[in-house]
């Protein structure tokens, strides 16, 4: 048997036992003993466990429709469906539904809903006068549906999501901006 066939054999027994055992071969993975707290960024923070799940779309906050450049005629339906905080970070969660008239682009994305324009989706905290953009990851890519590479049939709903720096506890509510479009006011913080 070759050497490299070895390895692999070795590491995928390896792999096995740790998966079958519960334990973890990567640094950090490991569960605290007090219910499955898994450590959060930090030292001495945590983030709390929970069932596995995931975010439900549920009735909007609020919604409006607005002109969207794209053809003479076009509308875009925004949702804002929520925005939740988890740990040190603001999930929100947008949905668009593009209207356009026979003869018009049949699946836009948001970019060009908004003139051929970045979204440039924000928070505005009216307690504290900031503005929170989106967050970038360990790539310095944003943590946000592609506004380019995402498109939406028209007449049909499209989920969107951005994830922002939470606020402080203390802001129960949001303005958000979404394009050239009108801002949406007082938008509350689930937490």
């Amino acid at each position: 048997m070759r050497l490299s066939h070895r390895l692999a054999i070795a590491a995928a027994a390896a792999l096995l036992f740790t998966g079958l055992t519960g334990c973890s071969v990567l640094e950090g993975g490991s569960e605290s003993a007090s219910g499955g707290e898994r450590s959060g960024g930090t030292a001495g923070e945590t983030v709390e466990g929970g069932e596995p799940g995931f975010d439900a779309a549920g009735d909007p906050v609020t919604k409006g429709t607005f002109d969207t450049p794209i053809a003479p005629g076009a509308k875009v339906d925004i949702a804002i469906m929520g925005i939740k905080v988890r740990g040190k970070l603001a999930i929100l969660s947008t949905q668009f539904t593009p209207h356009i008239p026979p003869g018009g682009e049949d699946n836009p994305n948001p970019y060009n809903l908004n003139g051929r324009n970045g979204l440039g989706t924000s928070l505005i905290d009216p307690v504290n006068l900031k503005r929170y953009v989106v967050v970038k990851d360990s790539s310095g890519d944003e943590l946000e549906t592609d506004d380019i590479f995402t498109h939406i049939a028209n007449n049909q709903t499209g989920n969107f999501t951005y994830t922002f720096a939470a606020p402080p506890e203390n802001v129960k509510v949001v303005d958000v901006q979404i394009g050239s479009w009108p801002t949406f006011r007082n938008i509350p913080v689930e937490r």
